[in-house]
């Protein structure tokens, strides 16, 4: 019997892949050798804009020990205060400052985030290598016309077109610092710091100590951080991007020069988001989950067919002349000063730190209660008007082109309020949305969220400034105080004395005290309005 012949071109393909994977067991080996220097780190070359720069990684231990303030920049070493890790700004150093201040507030947030979430991800640093000759004007590096005659990085390319290689980090020969990533840097280091030792010192703005600590234990407590977890968080990697000091050629005040620009750039190319944006966009708020779904589900809001749009997504304002209703950031204060009621652990253990998000069966109890707070605000009469009529008139005041009804209901600020002081009535004082709104269809029936232009209103001073003849965001705890007290949800006699003396005071202008009929009066004799 005669053997089959075997098949050349499989032939071929094996001796194929057996070659490949004999080049990639030599590529390890070699990558193996060169990384186990700790003086090197594997990067990719990069050019933009005429400026070089390498891409890598490093651990988080690495880049908190390695890695300083910019502020401590040989250049600027005169100004600079150690205690803060901040430039003294005065008439010498305000041309040279390249870095805004630390904000060392920040650092315990920061920390928490790390610790605590854990999908959590800081963006790539952008950091800059300096080398001891660079601020030794008779080094030998600088040639006679003061040019630099070698670069601050030092590079070995590992491939023919010298885009991958190796970058030297050597201890001994250079220093970084965190050009774009200061509060990472800040809050990596205190990541570190508080593994190392189980607590972190809070600290102000300036570096001053606070009188509270992060601990460990208050992390496994509060958040149910593993241990163990925490001992491995060192060594996760972020990304880094190194650019030089000084180039080859440049003179020491244009290596200054691009170096500011290159930082100038980058912050300002990184416009943050708005507040609309974030509550387009967070996760973990469960504030902003309840908001966004309201928003594009619900009939009072949802785009519509041949209607036009009535939330704003971006801006956090409505102009006068907007056909919108709201917009999504007042729709997630709305939803966080009502739900905050019944759902306080919603809210972040502390300011600056980010919440953690919900269990989606209490996501889906907040929609739900959520709704139908909207659900009634939809029934009432203003709101009805809207099958019929647009936004504008009846938002605009009665003096602006075109005239209108200056109906608090169409500003953000006042919804924002009315939220504030249902939810309260409702979780903390146990008042049914029915009860609540008879009362209030009644209110609104009779013009109270109307003509708030006008001394008779008692917004008027309150949501309405009658000096800047527009609307008052400062008088949104003051309106939601009034729509409780309205309401019947307030009794307290000394509750009540500051609630008259806040509003007497609100409608004072220049020390005159306009009256609910548009009279001059003692500010005593303002009163409260009657509860419905």
């Amino acid at each position: 019997m005669r053997d089959i012949a075997s098949d050349p071109t499989a032939d071929i393909a094996k001796e194929y892949l057996e070659r490949e994977n004999k080049e990639k067991e030599v590529l390890a080996l070699l990558l193996e050798k060169f990384l186990e220097k700790k003086d090197q780190i594997l990067v990719q070359k990069t050019e933009m804009g005429g400026s070089e720069a390498y891409v890598g990684s490093v651990s988080l231990e690495w880049f908190a020990s390695r890695v300083h303030f910019a502020s401590g920049l040989p250049l600027l070493q005169k100004k600079y205060n150690q205690e803060t890790d901040n430039i003294e700004i005065d008439a010498d150093s305000i041309d040279e400052i390249q870095q805004r201040p630390v904000d060392w507030s920040r650092q315990a947030p920061l920390v928490q985030y790390l610790a605590a979430r854990k999908n959590h991800k800081f963006p790539p640093v952008l950091v800059v290598i300096n080398q001891p000759w660079v601020d030794d004007a008779k080094a030998s590096e600088w040639d006679s016309e003061e040019r630099a005659t070698k670069s601050t990085t030092d590079f070995t390319p590992l491939d023919k077109d010298g885009k991958v290689g190796l970058l030297n980090v050597s201890e001994e020969n250079v220093t970084i610092y965190a050009l774009d990533g200061q509060h990472r840097l800040m809050g990596v280091q205190g990541l570190i710091e508080l593994i190392k030792t189980g607590k972190l010192q809070r600290y102000k703005k300036d570096k001053t100590a606070d009188d509270s600590f992060i601990t460990v234990s208050d992390l496994i407590e509060q958040y149910q951080v593993d241990h163990t977890y925490l001992q491995s968080l060192p060594k996760e990697k972020i990304g880094i991007e190194f650019i030089c000091a000084v180039n080859s050629g440049e003179t020491r005040s244009q290596a200054r020069r691009r170096v500011r620009s290159i930082f100038v750039h980058v912050n300002l190319m990184a416009a943050p988001l708005t507040k609309g944006q974030l509550a387009q966009l967070n996760e973990d708020d469960g504030f902003s989950i309840v908001a966004r779904k309201i928003a594009v589900t619900h009939p009072l809001l949802e785009q519509k067919p041949n209607r036009n749009p009535r939330v704003n997504w971006n801006s956090s304002t409505v102009a006068s002349n907007s056909t919108v209703l709201t917009t999504l950031q007042a729709i997630q204060d709305m939803s966080e000063r009502y739900l905050g009621q019944k759902f306080p652990h919603w809210k972040p253990l502390e300011k600056g730190l980010i919440p953690m998000r919900p269990e989606n069966e209490e996501i889906e109890q907040g929609i739900a209660e959520f709704k139908k707070l909207f659900d009634n605000l939809a029934n009432l009469p203003s709101y009805k008007i809207l099958e019929h009529e647009d936004t504008p008139v009846l938002r605009r005041f009665s003096f602006e082109k075109g005239g209108g009804e200056a109906n608090i209901l169409f500003r953000p600020v006042a919804q924002v309020a009315l939220a504030q002081a249902l939810g309260f009535l409702v979780f903390k004082k146990g008042v049914s949305l029915t009860t609540i709104f008879k009362k209030l269809k009644k209110f609104d029936q009779q013009g109270g969220f109307t003509g708030m232009e006008y001394p008779q209103s008692i917004w008027y001073g309150v949501l309405y400034d009658p000096n800047k003849k527009r609307v008052q965001v400062s008088g949104k705890e003051l309106a939601a105080k009034l729509l409780i007290y309205i309401l019947g949800g307030l009794q307290d006699q000394m509750e009540l004395a500051e609630l008259r003396k806040a509003l007497a005071n609100a409608r004072t202008l220049e020390n005159k005290t306009i009256g609910f009929d548009g009279n001059l009066v003692e500010p005593k004799a303002v009163g409260l309005p009657q509860i419905l």
